[in-house]
């Protein structure tokens, strides 16, 4: 695990796609830098958090699967500019 994790979200018994969604939420209220480590049951979160993280910007540095459970670690990315 990360040593400067600013958050963690427990999404244990939710299915797809309340991890992810729950995690955008979570990311929404961290500041570019900060690590969520989200906690998921759902196999198919781990499709979802690579396609999210490929899309969104916010990296994720480890995805994991213990005993069941499916461990990611994800760092907020910087808001992304756009040129007029």
């Amino acid at each position: 695990m990360e040593p400067n994790l600013s958050a963690r979200l427990d999404a244990t018994g939710l299915n797809c796609p309340m991890p992810l969604l729950k995690a955008k939420q979570a990311l929404n209220a961290l500041q570019p830098g900060d690590h969520l480590e989200v906690i998921a049951t759902d196999p198919g979160s781990v499709r979802d958090f690579e396609v999210f993280s490929a899309q969104s910007g916010h990296p994720l540095l480890e995805s994991r699967e213990e005993g069941g459970r499916y461990y990611y670690l994800l760092r907020k990315g910087r808001p992304k500019t756009t040129l007029a």
